[in-house]
Protein backbone atom coordinates (compact mmCIF):
# COMPACT_ATOMS: atom_id res chain seq x y z
CA UNK A 1 0.00 0.00 0.00
CA UNK A 2 1.43 3.51 -0.88
CA UNK A 3 2.13 6.30 1.50
CA UNK A 4 0.04 9.68 0.81
CA UNK A 5 3.76 11.34 0.43
CA UNK A 6 3.87 8.88 -2.35
CA UNK A 7 0.87 9.74 -4.11
CA UNK A 8 1.49 13.32 -3.96
CA UNK A 9 5.21 12.79 -4.89
CA UNK A 10 3.78 11.32 -8.42
CA UNK A 11 0.09 13.16 -8.46
CA UNK A 12 2.00 16.18 -9.72
CA UNK A 13 3.27 14.46 -13.03
CA UNK A 14 0.05 12.34 -13.94
CA UNK A 15 -1.63 15.39 -13.60
CA UNK A 16 0.40 17.42 -16.09
CA UNK A 17 0.84 14.51 -18.49
CA UNK A 18 -3.09 13.87 -18.53
CA UNK A 19 -4.10 17.67 -18.73
CA UNK A 20 -1.58 17.96 -22.19
CA UNK A 21 -3.50 14.79 -23.95
CA UNK A 22 -6.95 16.12 -22.44
CA UNK A 23 -5.84 19.36 -24.46
CA UNK A 24 -4.52 17.79 -27.40
CA UNK A 25 -7.56 15.64 -28.29
CA UNK A 26 -9.52 18.89 -26.77
CA UNK A 27 -7.88 20.93 -29.44
CA UNK A 28 -7.91 17.81 -32.51
CA UNK A 29 -11.76 17.08 -32.60
CA UNK A 30 -12.44 21.19 -33.28
CA UNK A 31 -10.70 20.39 -36.54
CA UNK A 32 -13.28 19.14 -38.81
CA UNK A 33 -10.40 18.22 -41.80
CA UNK A 34 -9.34 15.74 -38.70
CA UNK A 35 -12.59 14.31 -37.98
CA UNK A 36 -13.57 13.48 -41.53
CA UNK A 37 -12.26 12.06 -44.59
CA UNK A 38 -12.97 10.80 -48.03
CA UNK A 39 -12.34 8.46 -50.59
CA UNK A 40 -12.82 9.67 -54.24
CA UNK A 41 -12.20 7.23 -57.65
CA UNK A 42 -12.53 7.89 -61.08
CA UNK A 43 -14.00 5.85 -64.16
CA UNK A 44 -13.84 6.99 -67.69
CA UNK A 45 -17.23 6.86 -69.93
CA UNK A 46 -15.56 4.91 -72.42
CA UNK A 47 -13.05 2.31 -72.60
CA UNK A 48 -10.32 3.91 -73.97
CA UNK A 49 -11.25 7.16 -71.90
CA UNK A 50 -8.59 9.22 -69.79
CA UNK A 51 -8.06 7.34 -66.33
CA UNK A 52 -6.84 9.05 -63.00
CA UNK A 53 -5.40 8.05 -59.88
CA UNK A 54 -8.07 7.30 -56.72
CA UNK A 55 -7.76 10.40 -53.97
CA UNK A 56 -8.13 9.72 -50.08
CA UNK A 57 -7.86 11.60 -46.75
CA UNK A 58 -7.98 9.31 -44.29
CA UNK A 59 -9.82 10.15 -40.84
CA UNK A 60 -7.73 11.33 -38.33
CA UNK A 61 -9.83 11.08 -35.13
CA UNK A 62 -13.31 9.49 -34.21
CA UNK A 63 -15.22 10.09 -31.63
CA UNK A 64 -15.70 6.80 -29.86
CA UNK A 65 -11.80 6.58 -29.99
CA UNK A 66 -11.65 9.82 -28.50
CA UNK A 67 -14.05 9.43 -26.19
CA UNK A 68 -12.03 6.10 -25.01
CA UNK A 69 -8.84 7.66 -24.73
CA UNK A 70 -10.19 10.48 -22.63
CA UNK A 71 -12.02 7.63 -20.09
CA UNK A 72 -8.54 6.47 -20.48
CA UNK A 73 -6.54 9.09 -19.17
CA UNK A 74 -8.69 11.02 -16.88
CA UNK A 75 -9.17 7.55 -15.46
CA UNK A 76 -5.81 7.55 -13.82
CA UNK A 77 -5.88 11.32 -12.90
CA UNK A 78 -9.99 10.67 -11.40
CA UNK A 79 -8.29 7.70 -9.14
CA UNK A 80 -5.07 9.31 -8.12
CA UNK A 81 -7.07 12.26 -6.81
CA UNK A 82 -9.29 10.59 -4.82
CA UNK A 83 -6.95 8.17 -2.97
CA UNK A 84 -5.02 11.25 -2.28
CA UNK A 85 -8.28 12.88 -0.87
CA UNK A 86 -9.26 10.30 1.06
CA UNK A 87 -6.10 9.45 2.21
CA UNK A 88 -6.24 13.22 3.63
CA UNK A 89 -9.41 12.84 5.53
CA UNK A 90 -7.11 10.51 7.67
CA UNK A 91 -3.74 12.52 7.20
CA UNK A 92 -3.52 14.31 10.72
CA UNK A 93 -0.79 15.36 13.11
CA UNK A 94 0.29 17.05 16.07
CA UNK A 95 2.43 20.53 15.63
CA UNK A 96 4.95 20.16 18.76
CA UNK A 97 6.82 23.25 19.88
CA UNK A 98 9.38 22.58 22.79
CA UNK A 99 7.65 19.16 23.48
CA UNK A 100 4.28 20.90 23.98
CA UNK A 101 1.48 20.14 21.70
CA UNK A 102 0.50 23.22 20.38
CA UNK A 103 -2.06 21.69 17.95
CA UNK A 104 -3.56 18.40 17.85
CA UNK A 105 -4.40 15.95 15.49
CA UNK A 106 -4.34 18.81 12.53
CA UNK A 107 -5.35 17.78 9.23
CA UNK A 108 -2.60 17.27 6.12
CA UNK A 109 -4.29 20.19 4.10
CA UNK A 110 -4.74 22.92 7.05
CA UNK A 111 -0.85 21.95 7.71
CA UNK A 112 -0.08 23.08 4.23
CA UNK A 113 -1.70 26.20 4.24
CA UNK A 114 -0.47 27.00 7.50
CA UNK A 115 2.96 26.49 6.14
CA UNK A 116 2.41 28.46 3.24
CA UNK A 117 0.84 31.41 6.01
CA UNK A 118 3.78 31.18 7.94
CA UNK A 119 6.00 32.21 4.99
CA UNK A 120 3.88 35.42 3.73
CA UNK A 121 4.12 36.24 7.35
CA UNK A 122 7.44 36.27 7.68
CA UNK A 123 8.35 38.26 5.07
CA UNK A 124 5.44 40.39 6.20
CA UNK A 125 7.03 40.86 9.60
CA UNK A 126 10.58 40.81 7.97
CA UNK A 127 9.93 43.96 6.03
CA UNK A 128 8.56 46.44 9.13
CA UNK A 129 10.31 49.82 9.58
CA UNK A 130 12.44 49.65 12.59
CA UNK A 131 13.00 51.86 15.45
CA UNK A 132 15.72 54.26 14.79
CA UNK A 133 18.78 52.81 16.56
CA UNK A 134 20.37 56.16 16.39
CA UNK A 135 17.87 57.53 19.52
CA UNK A 136 17.81 56.48 22.64
CA UNK A 137 13.36 55.23 22.90
CA UNK A 138 11.12 54.63 25.98
CA UNK A 139 7.47 53.92 25.54
CA UNK A 140 4.90 56.84 25.96
CA UNK A 141 2.32 55.51 28.20
CA UNK A 142 -0.11 58.18 27.05
CA UNK A 143 -0.10 57.26 23.35
CA UNK A 144 1.36 53.65 23.69
CA UNK A 145 4.08 54.64 20.97
CA UNK A 146 7.98 54.73 21.42
CA UNK A 147 9.22 58.77 22.25
CA UNK A 148 12.71 60.16 22.71
CA UNK A 149 13.64 62.66 25.33
CA UNK A 150 13.16 66.13 24.39
CA UNK A 151 16.22 67.86 22.37
CA UNK A 152 16.69 71.43 22.16
CA UNK A 153 17.99 73.35 19.23
CA UNK A 154 18.24 77.26 19.24
CA UNK A 155 16.88 79.63 16.86
CA UNK A 156 18.41 82.47 15.73
CA UNK A 157 17.45 85.83 14.01
CA UNK A 158 20.39 87.93 11.53
CA UNK A 159 20.21 91.63 13.15
CA UNK A 160 21.88 94.67 11.59
CA UNK A 161 23.96 96.78 14.29
CA UNK A 162 26.85 99.48 13.00
CA UNK A 163 30.49 99.03 13.80
CA UNK A 164 32.23 101.97 14.22
CA UNK A 165 35.70 102.03 11.91
CA UNK A 166 37.27 105.51 12.59
CA UNK A 167 36.34 107.69 15.68
CA UNK A 168 35.40 111.12 14.76
CA UNK A 169 38.03 113.90 14.64
CA UNK A 170 37.92 117.48 14.67
CA UNK A 171 38.03 117.34 10.60
CA UNK A 172 36.29 113.98 9.71
CA UNK A 173 33.09 112.49 10.91
CA UNK A 174 32.77 108.88 12.50
CA UNK A 175 32.92 106.21 9.67
CA UNK A 176 30.94 103.04 10.51
CA UNK A 177 29.43 100.55 8.90
CA UNK A 178 26.42 97.99 9.38
CA UNK A 179 27.37 94.29 10.15
CA UNK A 180 24.87 91.24 10.10
CA UNK A 181 24.97 89.26 13.21
CA UNK A 182 23.14 86.01 14.54
CA UNK A 183 20.98 86.38 17.84
CA UNK A 184 19.43 83.82 19.42
CA UNK A 185 15.60 84.15 19.32
CA UNK A 186 14.30 81.23 20.85
CA UNK A 187 14.49 77.69 20.94
CA UNK A 188 12.86 74.20 19.42
CA UNK A 189 12.08 71.27 21.43
CA UNK A 190 11.58 68.21 20.02
CA UNK A 191 10.13 65.18 21.06
CA UNK A 192 10.35 62.08 18.08
CA UNK A 193 7.69 59.57 18.28
CA UNK A 194 8.04 56.38 16.27
CA UNK A 195 5.27 53.43 16.11
CA UNK A 196 8.21 51.27 14.66
CA UNK A 197 9.01 47.55 15.62
CA UNK A 198 12.39 47.62 17.75
CA UNK A 199 14.86 45.31 15.94
CA UNK A 200 14.68 42.65 19.38
CA UNK A 201 11.01 42.52 18.87
CA UNK A 202 11.41 41.90 15.20
CA UNK A 203 13.81 39.40 15.86
CA UNK A 204 12.22 37.71 18.48
CA UNK A 205 8.83 37.22 16.30
CA UNK A 206 10.93 36.05 12.95
CA UNK A 207 12.44 33.25 15.35
CA UNK A 208 8.76 32.40 16.89
CA UNK A 209 7.37 32.14 12.96
CA UNK A 210 10.71 30.17 12.01
CA UNK A 211 10.45 27.86 14.99
CA UNK A 212 6.75 27.43 14.32
CA UNK A 213 7.15 27.03 10.62
CA UNK A 214 9.57 23.57 11.39
CA UNK A 215 7.34 22.46 13.71
CA UNK A 216 4.06 22.66 11.13
CA UNK A 217 6.92 21.33 8.38
CA UNK A 218 7.52 18.20 10.45
CA UNK A 219 4.24 17.69 11.66
CA UNK A 220 3.05 17.76 7.38
CA UNK A 221 5.92 15.09 6.93
CA UNK A 222 3.95 12.87 9.56
CA UNK A 223 0.81 13.34 8.32
CA UNK A 224 1.58 12.53 5.18
CA UNK A 225 3.10 9.61 5.84
CA UNK A 226 -0.11 8.16 6.18
CA UNK A 227 -1.14 4.98 4.04
CA UNK A 228 -3.34 5.62 1.11
CA UNK A 229 -5.57 2.86 0.02
CA UNK A 230 -6.07 2.95 -3.04
CA UNK A 231 -9.25 4.30 -5.07
CA UNK A 232 -10.60 3.21 -8.19
CA UNK A 233 -13.78 5.32 -8.37
CA UNK A 234 -13.32 6.73 -12.27
CA UNK A 235 -14.46 3.47 -14.00
CA UNK A 236 -18.40 4.08 -12.87
CA UNK A 237 -17.84 7.46 -14.08
CA UNK A 238 -17.13 6.99 -17.55
CA UNK A 239 -18.82 4.20 -17.96
CA UNK A 240 -21.95 6.11 -17.24
CA UNK A 241 -20.84 9.22 -19.00
CA UNK A 242 -19.73 7.81 -21.94
CA UNK A 243 -22.30 4.81 -22.29
CA UNK A 244 -23.81 3.93 -25.86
Amino acid sequence: MAKLNQILAIEKGIKTRVYAEFTDLHQATQKPALMNGFHKSYQPRDEDGETYPSESQKVQHSATEVLERVARSLTELFDITATKDWANCSARADVVIDGRTLLAGVPATYLLFLEKQLGDLATFVGKMAELDPGSDWSVDPGTGLFKTEPTATQRTRKVQRPIVLYDATEHHPAQTQLITEDVIAGQWTTVKYSGAIPAPRKKQLLGRIEKLSNAVKFAREQANAAEAPEQKLAREVFDYLFAP
